[in-house]
């Protein structure tokens, strides 16, 4: 038996920011929120992560409720720990005091020893002129490879 694949991406992210550094880190989950990820009814499209008392923590990440959840059940939309060493931390902590810098979550996948990992990138974001010249740039990629495939 395998194990089950979670499949849980921000497809935005990449249009509305430049992504810079790439950190991967685990989350503090309870057992409710760990089964509804495991159910892929999760959502990251609309998280950030903060700095707050020397630890970093994703906001507005969005985990259904377990339909099978008793009164223990969490909190969809509660602020989650993120776990990463000092260092990370700290690299963190600088780049945010820079207005205008954002930490966006781009992945939530499970990793091979069953543990929920959150791929998270240093990120400025897009001005309208260059997200009109990314999507120039696609457009005339998929003109190319439209001409190439005749």
């Amino acid at each position: 038996m395998s194990a089950p694949t979670i499949n849980i991406k921000n497809k935005k992210a990449r249009f509305e920011y430049h992504l810079q550094d790439v950190f991967n880190a685990g989350i503090v989950l309870s057992g409710t929120e760990i089964k509804s990820i495991r159910n892929n009814k999760a959502s990251i499209l609309e998280a950030y992560c903060i700095f707050h008392d020397g630890e970093v923590w994703i906001r507005n990440m969005f985990v259904n409720e377990y339909e099978n959840g008793t009164f223990y059940n969490h909190r969809p939309r509660a602020d989650r720990k993120l776990l990463l060493n000092r260092k990370e931390i700290n690299r963190i902590e600088k780049f945010l005091k820079v207005k205008g810098n954002t930490i966006i979550p781009l992945k939530l996948y499970l990793s091979e020893k069953g543990w929920v990992k959150l791929e998270i990138a240093f990120a400025v974001g897009k001005k309208l002129h260059d997200k009109r010249h990314d999507l120039k740039q696609k457009d005339d990629q998929r003109e190319m490879d439209r001409a190439l495939k005749r």
